[in-house]
């Protein structure tokens, strides 16, 4: 007989924890990004973006998030992999092209088991991948 253990899901006031870690440490650095939240199936759960951020960025949050998420690791992880040649260059964007600037996504895990996924986008892809990673250390 299996047991299973309950893991508590994302919800809306960790989602406020993650949006809030994320536009502080953008701000810190003086970047204004959009940040988009996840929950484990895939639904949008919250989502802010700067008025100053380009516009582009809420969108590029969104398939940051959506690929940390249905790949279960961080997209900074996946640099290589959708390179020339890479497994993953054909992965598509709103722009048509390669995901090259994928950094800026990162896994959402509770108890050991996968809770959803934030992403970022707005600043350069380091940057976005350290205000991620910063919004998950908050929540934890």
């Amino acid at each position: 007989m299996s047991t299973t253990t309950a893991v508590a899901p994302l919800t809306a006031q960790d989602a406020e924890v993650l949006l809030t870690a994320a536009r502080r440490a953008a701000e810190a650095a003086g970047v204004t990004v959009s940040v988009t939240v996840l929950d484990a199936g895939g639904h949008l759960l919250a989502f802010r973006r700067d008025d100053r951020a380009v516009l582009i960025s809420g969108e590029t949050s969104t398939r940051k998030a959506y690929t940390a998420l249905q790949l279960d690791a961080p997209t900074a992880d996946l640099v290589d992999a959708v390179q020339p040649g890479g497994l993953f260059h054909t992965l598509p964007t709103a722009l048509d092209r390669p995901l090259l600037f994928i950094a800026g996504g990162v896994p959402v895990h509770r108890d050991g088991r996968l809770i959803g996924a934030i992403g970022v986008g707005g600043g350069a892809p380091e940057q976005d991948h350290s205000f991620a990673t910063a919004a998950v250390e908050a929540l934890a």
